[in-house]
């Protein structure tokens, strides 16, 4: 019996609304009986409540399913109602349960369930759902405008972009990630029935194969290019290097906007990669480009993964081993006055565009402490002079304030709308 089953069936006290104490509930019937009933304890499950969010230092998991929502309500108090309700499934989910007391088949053969069931024998898979707010949320619809923090908002045009609108923007986002991909889409599926009325979805995606290692205990993974990506990222455990480039910090955001100190920013592109132009692209222009072997990962003129990336090392002709216009030379913090960002992007493959070419790429995703003067500086530097934009095209691009974590009895939303 999988926990979700478990709760499922003895969820009496969950049944009741209660938002807190899901894992408590279930930690409570994991004694010997319940082994002996074929019970399997796991660790798959990350706290929900916290000072943070889960889902931005969390060890990157491998699936993602993001969305981007309209709200279409007017009603302030029908948004708040739901970001209460979310909370409420969003915890049970994460804990491995339903998203409702009973939501597959307790409420009989004549009710709507509330639940809708595809992940009903599986484990939380290390299930995360982290929710943002978009620039648009703080108009003249819900009384916010006085709380939006400065730094929210819409990103300029950048060199070279093609956004597609359908692909761009949202009053609000959700990101679910987990280790099983059918956990994360029921997580973000079950979200969204829950607001039918209040929301509509403006746009998804869903991803594979993280591209970015958020903690030292990960190997750093490889893009759909075939490089190591994001082997210099900010990792968890640097927590003086979160507080200075992640979190944003209460001396930012004063007044009404104070809501969001200890949350952070959420800047999402979607990226096509040209994978066949690449394909047929030599492997040392391709070293090149990028400015690390294709094979170690280390940066050119080095030998290991982590050796320190030179840019002043001559290569056999003299000039820098690593170009100028490559892509790691352009983003390195000494060359944007050390600005960094926690990078949690993930690959995805929208299979093809009718003229027989992969619509693939990479889905950037990166949370920093302000949007404005960490990732448009460093995408103004990038659009002007990488040579990787020969290969690739930014065809989405949003930006989301994420609130912090929730205590005891807390709701998302709850300070926002105090």
């Amino acid at each position: 019996m999988t926990r979700r089953r478990l709760l499922g069936v003895g969820a009496g006290a969950a049944a009741l609304g209660a938002v807190a104490g899901v894992g408590g509930a279930y930690a409570a019937q994991r004694g010997p009986a319940a082994l002996a009933a074929g019970v399997v304890p796991d660790d798959q499950v990350v706290a929900f409540r916290g000072e943070h969010q889960a889902g931005i230092t969390t060890p990157a998991q491998d699936r993602m399913h993001f969305v981007a929502l309209d709200v279409t309500t007017k009603d302030p108090a029908e948004l708040r109602d739901l970001l209460k309700a979310w909370t409420r499934a969003a915890e049970r989910m994460t804990a491995g349960a339903e998203a409702a007391p009973g939501g597959v088949v307790g409420g009989g053969p004549y009710g709507v369930p509330e639940d809708t069931g595809e992940a009903y024998d599986l484990d939380a898979a290390d299930l995360t759902i982290t929710i943002g707010y978009g620039p648009s949320l703080f108009d003249d619809r819900f009384g916010l405008a006085d709380k939006r923090p400065e730094g929210l908002r819409d990103l300029p045009a950048f060199v070279g972009d093609d956004l597609d609108p359908a692909r761009s923007g949202g009053d609000l986002c959700i990101q679910a990630c987990a280790n099983d991909p059918q956990v994360a889409v029921h997580a973000v599926r079950n979200l969204v029935r829950l607001g039918f009325g209040v929301v509509s979805v403006r746009w998804s995606q869903l991803g594979f194969g993280r591209t970015s290692s958020t903690s030292r205990s990960q190997t750093t993974p490889r893009n759909l290019f075939g490089f190591k990506d994001g082997t210099n990222n900010v990792k968890s455990e640097d927590g003086a290097a979160l507080d200075e480039h992640v979190w944003v910090q209460p001396s930012d955001v004063t007044g009404g906007a104070s809501w969001l100190a200890g949350g952070s920013y959420l800047v999402a592109r979607r990226i096509r990669m040209h994978i066949e132009v690449w394909d047929r692209t030599t492997l040392q222009e391709q070293e090149q480009v990028i400015g690390r072997t294709k094979g170690e990962g280390a940066p050119l003129g080095q030998k290991a993964e982590f050796d320190t990336l030179d840019l002043d090392k001559p290569g056999a002709d003299g000039k820098p081993a690593i170009p100028v216009d490559a892509h790691v030379a352009l983003a390195h913090e000494s060359r944007l006055n050390g600005i960094r960002l926690l990078r949690r992007g993930y690959n995805f493959t929208d299979g093809s565009d009718g003229l027989g070419h992969l619509d693939a790429g990479l889905f950037f995703i990166a949370f920093m402490r302000d949007a404005q003067r960490q990732f448009v500086p460093m995408q103004k530097a990038l659009a002007a002079e990488d040579t990787l934009n020969e290969y690739i095209e930014h065809t989405g691009s949003a930006v989301f304030a994420c609130p912090p974590g929730i205590g005891p009895d807390e709701h998302w939303g709850q300070a926002l709308f105090s």
